[in-house]
């Protein structure tokens, strides 16, 4: 049975927006809250207001009791791996195991430059995500951890307390096809890519799971935009939200009527998503969000 959440962009919008659109996805029976991770508005540096993701992760686990608690994803050039699994054991004991951890390459590279973090080849973003992927790993499971890497180091290294869950779920977020997909399904224990189509979908899981250690166990997720609206309402709504990238996101979009979004829904729940996450932002729908729970999700809980 196919499992629904919501990704929230924690952007262009004030706290109390972001925690009653939380608030409200709890009680409408989402299974699953996530934030990203981004120090600019995405998906361009626009100008306006973005809060940090592990600071709102920490604040989404005290605010909630029952929903996972997500992440999609942190970007591994942001952060030394044992920062973020001391970050993730204490999310996990603030939501009493509900943890949700996920892991990328990054991507946004106004950030980077802004900051002054190099901007590395994609298949050196790639290999430095893989590491620290094994690095969070090990300090979150193991008693001691070792490691010695291209990037990473890690000496008896201690990660106390451990979390609350024995071995949190670690999504890698990857599109790839030559590498990073891949390393999604050799080093993750679930995946999770935004914005796709059906069939691309279909591919790029193929591609997940032929390279997982054990496909059975492997979980599968994607995230849509979910933009109820008229027919001739459509473009304006995807430029209102995402500017002038509107259009390379419409193919991973729920748009139009909920006739319309129940039967596109229904081809990735098809396709073998396990989780298919709904991506809200500001300004957010909250009625819509209501009607998807209340029209559209009873139809695939089944």
């Amino acid at each position: 049975m196919v499992q629904f959440g919501v990704h929230v962009g924690p952007q262009m919008c004030t706290m109390a927006e972001l925690r009653n659109v939380w608030a409200t996805a709890e009680r409408l029976g989402f299974d699953w809250i996530s934030v990203w991770d981004h120090f600019y508005p995405a998906p361009s540096p626009l100008d306006g207001d973005c809060f940090e993701g592990i600071a709102c992760q920490a604040a989404l686990a005290a605010l909630t009791t029952r929903p996972r608690v997500g992440s999609l994803v942190y970007s591994t050039g942001y952060r030394h791996p044992a920062v973020l699994a001391n970050a993730a054991a204490t999310i996990d004991h603030l939501s009493d195991g509900r943890l949700e951890l996920g892991l990328g390459a990054g991507w946004h590279k106004w950030e980077y430059d802004a900051y002054g973090i190099a901007f590395e080849a994609p298949a050196v973003r790639l290999r430095r995500m893989a590491e620290s992927i094994q690095c969070v790993r090990l300090l979150l499971t193991e008693d001691v951890a070792n490691f010695e890497g291209e990037f990473f180091t890690l000496t008896e290294a201690y990660c106390n307390p451990k979390p609350v869950q024995a071995r949190p779920r670690i999504w890698v977020g990857a599109s790839g096809e030559q590498i990073g997909l891949k390393l999604a399904g050799r080093h993750g224990d679930a995946w999770n890519v935004p914005f796709v189509s059906p069939e691309d979908f279909i591919r790029k899981r193929g591609i997940v799971l032929d390279h997982a250690p054990d496909a059975n166990a492997f979980v599968t997720g994607v995230n849509l935009l979910y933009v109820p609206c008229a027919a001739d309402e459509i473009d304006s709504a995807l430029a209102e939200r995402f500017g002038p990238m509107a259009e390379m996101m419409r193919p991973g979009a729920l748009v139009g009527d909920l006739p319309a979004i129940t039967d596109r829904l229904g081809r990735y729940v098809d396709a073998g998503a396990d989780w298919v996450i709904l991506a809200l932002r500001a300004p957010f729908d909250l009625d819509a969000l209501e009607r998807f729970a209340t029209e559209v999700a009873p139809a695939f809980r089944t």
